[in-house]
């Protein structure tokens, strides 16, 4: 029983210094999300900070403010979907095959 104990003890210090680096690995993660045809640039981080932002000068036109919002906003959902997708694949490698209930989240 304290063996099969002592190698859970072991197990799980070793899965929380891999969330941890894991966890670091997700603050380098940069994804650039583009609307429009590239004219709307968005680059993000792992923990979904806006890092960038580029907009093509012919989109400046007071009567078009808000197809540049409307961009804008796809811009940033499209840059968001890859930062999921990255995370994603982190947590599959992370874990390994270790069955987890359908819905976890890893804390990162």
């Amino acid at each position: 029983m304290m063996k099969d104990l002592g190698g859970l003890m072991k197990t799980m210090q070793q899965m929380q210094a891999k969330v941890a680096d894991a966890q670091k690995k997700m603050e380098k993660i940069e994804a650039e999300g583009s609307a429009g045809a590239g004219m709307v640039k968005i680059t993000t981080n792992g923990e979904g900070k806006l890092l960038a932002i580029s907009i093509d000068p012919s989109l400046c036109v007071p009567d078009d403010v808000e197809i540049l919002e409307d961009l804008i906003k796809a811009a940033f959902e499209d840059s968001r979907k890859k930062v999921e997708a990255s995370r994603g694949d982190m947590e599959k490698d992370l874990m390994g095959g270790l069955p987890l209930p359908p819905g976890f989240k890893m804390p990162f």
